[in-house]
């Protein structure tokens, strides 16, 4: 089965992350959180701005809709034939958060959504960010804190396990919190943050809670019987409407001096 050298993803694998990326798009919230990004972008029309793991390319079209001069880049050649596919009017590139094809100082806009925690040196990509920004050019990161899953269930202890296990299966779990910091030492200066909260009390969202039992389980920290207990729980909340899953999504926002 062919992998792709820079992600490790196969094709499949891919579909199936897009899949689960239009599923998040669709969340409640998503498109005003979208829509307070390109406000923090600040953009001019003609305003040339990089979405760097582009996905599917709702980002680059929406941005473009406004006037920006957009274009997405993504390691995964999979996620840039689907996006052109799906966005035909969209410029998609084949590239990474550490090389990034533009020139010194030629971007107005910088834009990154739920990539900086698969990444393994953050403060590397946004000296790349910093690089290809214009003086007063902005920069704005959205993710999650993967320690931050908010769920109610009868046993917190376990719950507490699987959500921590499930984080440290990521790259950078908690480089939300990091980030402030890292565009600080970067020298970027209006440095600011902001969360927006989802909060789920239905099924729509068993699938990512199986996720976390799955990985969890996947990695040793609880048992198979642990898992099937606590999800068949969590099956349970969901059909009577009485589950509560919430986390917050993170907003960075800052100008290359």
């Amino acid at each position: 089965m062919d992998r792709n050298q820079t992600t490790g993803r196969t094709s499949e694998e891919t579909d199936a992350l897009i899949a689960l990326l239009d599923v998040g798009d669709g969340m409640p919230g998503a498109a005003e959180l979208r829509a307070r990004s390109y406000d923090l972008l600040d953009l001019a029309p003609g305003a040339a701005v990089v979405d760097v793991g582009c996905g599917s390319g709702r980002a680059v079209a929406e941005m473009a809709a406004q006037g920006a001069r957009a274009v997405g880049v993504d390691p995964d050649e999979r996620m840039i034939a689907v996006a052109a596919g799906r966005r035909p009017d969209g410029e998609f590139r084949v590239a990474d958060a550490y090389a990034l094809p533009f020139a010194d100082g030629t971007l107005r806009g910088y834009r990154a959504e739920k990539v900086f925690h698969i990444l393994d040196d953050p403060a590397r990509a946004i000296g790349e960010a910093r690089r290809v920004l214009a003086p007063g050019g902005r920069l704005v990161l959205v993710g999650q804190d993967w320690d931050a899953f908010v769920i109610d269930s009868g046993d917190a202890a376990l719950t507490r396990r699987i959500v921590h296990a499930r984080a440290d299966l990521v790259t950078a779990p908690r480089v939300v919190r990091r980030s402030p910091g890292l565009l600080l030492d970067a020298g970027f200066t209006d440095v600011t943050a902001e969360a927006r909260t989802v909060v789920f009390t239905d099924a729509t969202m068993l699938p990512l809670l199986a996720d976390l039992a799955g990985k969890a389980c996947a990695a040793g920290a609880i048992s198979d019987a642990q898992a099937e207990g606590w999800l068949a729980e969590q099956r349970e909340r969901g059909r009577r409407g009485r589950l509560f899953l919430a986390f917050p999504l993170f907003v960075t926002a800052a100008t290359r001096p």
